[in-house]
This record gives structure tokens, sequence and C-alpha cells, in this order.
């Protein structure tokens, strides 16, 4: 006797989609962020509508933007990471030591990546192999990376001397009014795009998110795939660290302040599921320039932060509310 293999149109259904099939989140998160934009034009159309706020809007999405591209993949294996923002603060630091800057611009891209990724190991480590839950592991990661990071500055800004690294924000390096920095996250959305959607390795990542045990009965090796989570997200983070270097000019152990939040709020508003089963990076994105427009919008009306943190806190729980909703009503 076979069995058939055909799904029903009701298993069809509740098919998560990934990626850039069109759907109710991200029709919701273009819709909020052609809102914001009706918003910052209307208050401030002298300001907001220019070339160079548009420019400076995508370049400060561009480091949080690739912290969380990292942070969807984890979430989708059902997984989380809030050191995130201490590991971009370490890697920084380090690769702004006199020491590091003697070896010039491919000393300070080399150094950010590989401490991101031995953070990330560690993590990984710690998680799958180690036994721990997520939530400890780098809760304990983002407290020892700050510390070290402060210990290695000892409280002070270190000024980044190398010209080339520089030159990489000034307008001159722009390629077609684009800023590098936006062409590096959008080689990175791209990038994450296709490794999540369109390889064995972002299925893995989708099944252990949804249920380990079936993904482990069914050949993957789950320790292993989590491992792998984590080094990802530890890169991402390496690579954000040398954009925020190359931002800002200077390495300091206060960078990535309350990254991790923001990362896992975006990923969560795009429609990734904290329960894990489901990411998508469009979504993600989208989720990152409704903060970052937020952001700028706040700035431009001189607007206190703390109205702008409540208003960050009022999208999650919206999101929330209509993932779950959504979620009934996929199950009904």
């Amino acid at each position: 006797m076979t069995l058939s293999t055909a799904k029903s149109p009701a298993q069809e259904h509740r098919r998560p989609a990934l990626g850039f099939t069109p759907d109710v989140r991200n029709l919701s998160l273009l819709g909020v962020l052609a809102a914001l934009v009706v918003v910052g034009g209307v208050t401030r159309p002298a300001e907001f509508l220019t070339t160079s706020n548009l420019q400076l809007v995508l370049t400060q999405a561009s480091v949080i933007g690739v912290v969380t591209v990292g942070m969807t993949f984890v979430i989708t294996s059902g997984g989380i990471d809030l050191s995130v923002g201490a590991i971009v603060a370490l890697a920084s630091v380090w690769a702004t030591t006199v020491a590091t800057q003697e070896y010039g611009f491919a000393g300070i891209l080399f150094t950010a990546v590989v401490v991101g990724l031995g953070c990330g190991l560690v993590n990984g480590l710690l998680v799958a192999y180690g036994g721990m839950v997520p939530f400890i592991a780098t809760l304990a990661m983002l407290a020892s990376a700050r510390g070290l990071a402060l210990q290695i500055t000892d409280g002070r800004t270190q000024i980044v001397t190398v010209q080339s690294v520089l030159d990489l924000g000034v307008p001159d390096a722009y390629v077609l009014g684009v800023p590098p920095l936006v062409l590096v996250f959008a080689a990175v959305t791209v990038a994450g795009w296709l490794v999540l959607n369109r390889t064995t390795f972002g299925r893995r990542t989708v099944a252990v998110g949804g249920n380990a045990e079936a993904a482990r009965l069914a050949g993957i090796d789950v320790r292993r795939q989590r491992l792998y989570l984590y080094l990802l997200s530890g890169l991402c983070c390496g690579i954000a660290a040398f954009l925020l270097i190359v931002l800002s000019g200077s390495g300091q152990n206060t960078n990535g302040n309350l990254y991790e939040l923001d990362a896992i709020a975006a990923a969560i508003i795009g429609g990734t599921l904290l329960s894990g089963g489901r990411g998508t990076i469009v979504g993600s994105v989208l989720g990152v320039l409704v903060f970052t427009t937020i952001t700028d919008i706040f700035a431009l009306n001189n607007l206190q932060s703390d109205v702008q943190q409540i208003a960050k806190g009022a999208i999650i729980v919206a999101a929330v509310l209509v993932q779950r909703r959504t979620a009934r009503d996929a199950d009904g």
C-alpha cells in the first residue's frame, strides 16, 4: 500500500509563505512604511523628502539590518540571541585598537568578522552541545562581551585613523548616489533570502524551528544546525561592527546598545515567529525600515526618545496580536 504525499487544500493554506511571496504581513508593513513617509513628508517636508535624508535613513538601517538578518535565522530555528548588540560592541572596539589599526583596512575588517564569529561559536557550542537554554547562554555572552569591550577601551572612545576605512563613509564613495554601507546591507539581505528560501540549509532551519524532534528523526543533525546558525548570527554581527566603524569613525564599548531588542522587534513585526518554524527576510528588512523611519521622523520633529520607544512598543504588541490572530485563522 502506498501513501499519498499530496497536500490537502487546508495544508496548502497553512504552509508558511517565505521570501518574496506577497502576503498580508509584508503588504501591511509596506502600508505602514508608506504612511510613515506621508507623515514625515507632511510634518517636515523640507528635511524629510530629500536625497540626503533618504541616504541617512538607509545608512542607519544598514547596521541594524545586517544584525537582523542573522537574528531572523536564529529565531526561525526556535532560538534567540540576546548578545548581538554586545558582540557588535566587542567586535568594534577590538577592531579599532591601535595594534589592529596598524594592519590597515584588512586588519580592521578581519578582526571584526573573526571576533563576531568567535562569539557566535561560543554561543552555538553552549546552546547546541552544552544543552543551555538560548536565553541564558546568550545573556551570559551579552554580559561577558560588554565587560570585555569596556575593559579593552577603559571607557574611552577609540578613534579610527585608517583613511581607507573612513573614506567609505564620505559622499565621494557613493555608487550612483547609494552609500557603500547600503550596498553591503543589500548584498547581505539578498544572500540571506537565497540561503533561507533556496537552499537545504534554509529548509533545515525552518524544520528545526517547526519541530526539532521531527527534524532529528528525518536525519537532520539538529545540534550542528544550531551551531551553524549562531555562527551565522556572529558573522552578521562582525559585518555590522565594521559598518558601524565606518559610520562613526570610532569604536566604543557602548556601540550596539539595545540592538538585540531592535533586531528581535524587526523580525517579529516582519512575520518571523518567536516560537520558530517560520521566517521571512523580506519582512525583517521591512521591519528595520519601519523602525528606522520612525526614529528619523521623531528626530526631525525634535520629539523625545521616550515617546519613540512607546511607539515602537505599541507596534511590537500590534504585530504579535496580528500573528496570533493569523495563526488561529490558519488552524481554524
